[in-house]
């Protein structure tokens, strides 16, 4: 009977060093895990990604259609009328249908009211403002060509309209511009395609020529 109950304790005490046993590892084991992990000190957060933009080769036809205006614009573009002005037959859009953007072109005829549609054009652009986290602006000066005018660049990611502007010969003519996308405001992610547009406006206004 002796030698069965040390037995039976001698098996009890293997059993609760076994169990301890095994605490211990697992508790080193998480612990080594842990420190490993902890250690990496080289560790950075991956940025987010955006999906690849492919852009078309830059290519520019002429638009001598227009009464009081011609330009050069894209190829890979489309002009089409502006559908809620109709009466303004010189308002035109400059559609990018693979990139759901729009350059919204209009236009006025001056009668000694140039302060009013500089005024307009301002008014416009600083409705944007809230959402900016700034603004740049680059004036405009052909004097061979009679055009001045101002470029505004509004930065944030949720700015409607990333690049707006206005053109004038300051006696008779008038025109502005504003770019918008159709789709939801992420300017991070459009960014590629607000530099590749921003490009044709530049040569837009290069290339204007009042008649």
């Amino acid at each position: 009977m002796r030698d069965k109950k040390l037995n039976k304790s001698t098996r009890q005490r293997d059993n609760k060093f076994v169990l301890k046993t095994s605490l211990y590892i697992l508790y080193c084991t998480f612990f080594i895990f842990l420190f490993i992990s902890c250690d990496n000190k080289n560790y950075q957060p991956k940025p987010r990604g955006y999906f690849r933009i492919d852009l078309p080769q830059k290519e520019y036809v002429k638009l001598d259609t227009m009464k009081y205006y011609s330009f050069e614009y894209p190829a890979y573009s489309e002009i089409t009328p502006d559908y809620y002005s109709l009466h303004e037959k010189e308002w035109i859009n400059i559609e990018y249908p693979n990139h759901k953007g729009t350059i919204h072109i209009s236009y006025k005829t001056i009668e000694d009211n140039l302060d009013k549609y500089l005024e307009d054009s301002y008014s416009m652009m600083i409705k944007h403002i809230s959402r900016a986290v700034g603004i740049r602006d680059s004036v405009v000066i052909n004097r061979d060509r009679k055009v001045y005018g101002l470029v505004y660049f509004l930065e944030g990611e949720g700015v409607a309209s990333p690049l707006q502007f206005y053109l004038t010969d300051s006696v008779n003519h008038f025109m502005r511009g504003s770019l918008y996308f159709n789709v939801r405001t992420n300017n991070d992610s459009l960014a590629p395609v607000i530099d590749f547009i921003t490009d044709d406006i530049r040569h837009l206004i290069e290339t204007i020529e009042w008649k």
